[in-house]
This record gives structure tokens, C-alpha cells and sequence, in this order.
């Protein structure tokens, strides 16, 4: 397959190496390190990082030492691009990322073009794997179209022929979110009072929080990161909205609670069951723990992407794409997050999602 070659120099700004270039298999990890989606990009590193520290304390993968290196796509789709392209012509045989649909979605036909397998462990929009551009790209992650359902089924249970709003930012994450919950809602029999759409990045939200008020909404399904969802959280209950706050995966970080302080109590959102009780993640969560890291939120689904591309590896006993493809098609993974398995698409067989709520600056499972 014939590789990208891209001029230095902007491009290697963008990436961030763990290690020399020398590795006998690199591999990456790839998410918004920098920007105001960084957290999560940080909970990736450290799931990636760790992983690979301890493929090599047990000696490598088929005895060759792995390499990690960074790539940084701010969550942009068209830097996402310029990384996967970076990526693949630095002979990167997998990448675990991207974390914003947006990102992985264009990102995944670099990578189906070039060889490269993909699996997000964040990623959640449909189209990310209904309409992958061909083998090799996979998610350890659930999809939106069924925490849609989770979202919309008790919006319409929860406040039956009362006026609820849904938000989103636009992205493809958000949207897509948004989408399937009012899908799920008006399947239910209800209809949103409201259906808007806002702008990320920015910090006065008002205008929006007045149609809200004059909405009298009850509930706001917010279909988007924590960054934004905060400020909108902030600026209800400075214009004394009290509406109940309901969103998705995107809020289980701390720093959502950061942002809110005590205004996150009652906060819910869908995600899936905690991996952080699984008895299978219980010694790396002590690791994570030894090094004073929170393995919150996508911190163990990137660490699972990397266990299941390392014993594909092992198996085929080559990074040879097709080879591993074959694995990964077929295998059941002992991982982190319990025993994963990849459907016709891509997707893990056993993806649910439960409820969290934030109670006194923390979240936690329902």
C-alpha cells in the first residue's frame, strides 16, 4: 500500500513521542492532547502508556519490544487527518483512537488505506462503524444509537406530558447524541419542547438559557462535552433554571465537577458499568493508583483496545495486517473491561450503558 508522505515540520508539531524511532512494532495512540477536550486525550495517554509499559515488562509482543508514540488531533478532523497520515507513514502498524467521532471517522480511511488497524475507545457515533471504510477498524466503546435509547426511554418515562429540551453542539459526537435520544423520545410516544443546537468553544450561553425559561423546561438532554455542558449548567442556574441536567459519556470526568462545583449535584448521564470494579481491571487500577492516577472514563478502554491488538498480534504471529484482522474478527479477548468480542461491524458484542448521577462534586453508578 502506497503511504502518504507529508512535509515535517507543521505535521511532527503534532506528535509527541514516547520513544525513539526505532521500535521493533510501534504503535499509537492518538486523541485531543491539547485544547479543551485535553482531559480525555490525557485519560487515553495514560491508559496507552501504561499498557505498553506492561506488554514490555513481560517481553514485548512475540518477544519484540512495542513503541509507543502520540498523536495530537485537538479533536479537529482535519488535523486528525494530518496525524493519521504522519502516523502511517511513520510505519505504525495500529492506533488506538481517535477519542471525537469527528476525528475518527475521517481519520479511518487514512487508515484503512494505508493498513493501519484502528480501534477507538471513545468513539460512539454509528456511522464511525456502519460505515467503516473497509476491515480493521473497530471500538472497544458502545455506540450512541443505543445510550440514545437508555437517554430518550427514561426522558419520556421521567417526564411524561412535561417540557423537555435537547441541545447539541454541532459535532458529530453531539449530534448524533442528541439525534438518538429524541429519536428514542418520540418513540416513546412524547415530543421535545425544544430541539437546539449551540456553538462549542463558547462562553455565553444565555441567550440559549432564555429560551430555555421561556420553554419551561423541566429536563435538558445536553448532547455534548463537559467543557460547554458546564457553562450551560452555570449560567441556568444563574438565571435561576432549575431544570434537571441529563447528557452522555462526555460528562464522566472530574473536570466536569471542577467547572460546576456543587451546581453538578443531580447531574446524570449514560455510560457504560464502571471498569474500574471490574475484577479483571482490579491490578491495573492499583497500578494506575500506585502512579496517582484516577483510570476514570477512557483510561481502560484505551488500555483493552491495546490488549486485544497485542494478543491478535500474538496469535497471527506477524503485524501483518491481514493476519491480525483475522484475529480480531474472531477472537474473544480477556481485557480490563471483561472479555470483548467484535461484531460484523466492529463494534463489542456486550456494549451496555447504565446511569451515573454527581453527588457532592463526585460521580458515580447508579
Amino acid at each position: 500500500m502506497t503511504k502518504k508522505l507529508m512535509t515535517g515540520v507543521a505535521v511532527g508539531a503534532l506528535l509527541a513521542f514516547a520513544a525513539p524511532a526505532y521500535a521493533d512494532i510501534t504503535i499509537a495512540v492518538a486523541g485531543p492532547m491539547t485544547g479543551q477536550y485535553a482531559t480525555f486525550g490525557e485519560q487515553m495517554r495514560n491508559g496507552a502508556e501504561l499498557a505498553v509499559e506492561e506488554l514490555n515488562a513481560a517481553g514485548g509482543i512475540n518477544g519484540e519490544k512495542v513503541i509507543l508514540k502520540v498523536g495530537d488531533d485537538a479533536c479537529d478532523p482535519k488535523q486528525a487527518v494530518t496525524v493519521a497520515n504522519q502516523l502511517a507513514s511513520d510505519g505504525v502498524t495500529f492506533v488506538a483512537g481517535h477519542f471525537c467521532s469527528g476525528s475518527s471517522i475521517p481519520a479511518s480511511s487514512v487508515y484503512e488505506e494505508e493498513g493501519v488497524i484502528q480501534i477507538s475507545p471513545a468513539s460512539t457515533n454509528p456511522t464511525f462503524t456502519d460505515d467503516r471504510p473497509g476491515p480493521g477498524i473497530y471500538r472497544t466503546c458502545g455506540r450512541d444509537d443505543k445510550q440514545g435509547v437508555v437517554a430518550g426511554q427514561y426522558l419520556a418515562e421521567k417526564y411524561k406530558g412535561k417540557p423537555v429540551a435537547i441541545l447539541h453542539d454541532k459535532s458529530a459526537y453531539g449530534k448524533g447524541l442528541a439525534d438518538e435520544t429524541q429519536k428514542a423520545l418520540q418513540a416513546a410516544g412524547e415530543k421535545e419542547a425544544l430541539y437546539e443546537a449551540y456553538t462549542a468553544g463558547e462562553k455565553d450561553y444565555s441567550a440559549l438559557v432564555s429560551k430555555l425559561k421561556a420553554a419551561n423546561v423541566e429536563a435538558v438532554y445536553i448532547g455534548g462535552y463537559h467543557t460547554e455542558a458546564g457553562l450551560i449548567l452555570r449560567q441556568m442556574r444563574d438565571q435561576g433554571l432549575n431544570a434537571q441536567i441529563v447528557s452522555g459519556d462526555a460528562l464522566v470526568t472530574d473536570e466536569f465537577g471542577q467547572i460546576t462545583g456543587d451546581l453538578s449535584d443531580g447531574t446524570m448521564m449514560t455510560f457504560a458499568p464502571d471498569a474500574r470494579k471490574f475484577p479483571e481491571a482490579a491490578d491495573v487500577v492499583k497500578k494506575f493508583e500506585a502512579k496517582k492516577i484516577n483510570p476514570e472514563g477512557y483510561t481502560l478502554y484505551t488500555y483493552a483496545a491495546i490488549q486485544a491488538y497485542a494478543k491478535a498480534v500474538t496469535d497471527a504471529k506477524t503485524t501483518d495486517f491481514e493476519p491480525v484482522v483475522e484475529k480480531l474478527d474472531s477472537e474473544t479477548f480477556k481485557t480490563v473491561i471483561g472479555d470483548l468480542k467484535f461484531d460484523e461491524k466492529g463494534d463489542p458484542t456486550e456494549a451496555p450503558y447504565v446511569w451515573y448521577v454527581w453527588k457532592g462534586g463526585k460521580y458515580a453508578q447508579m
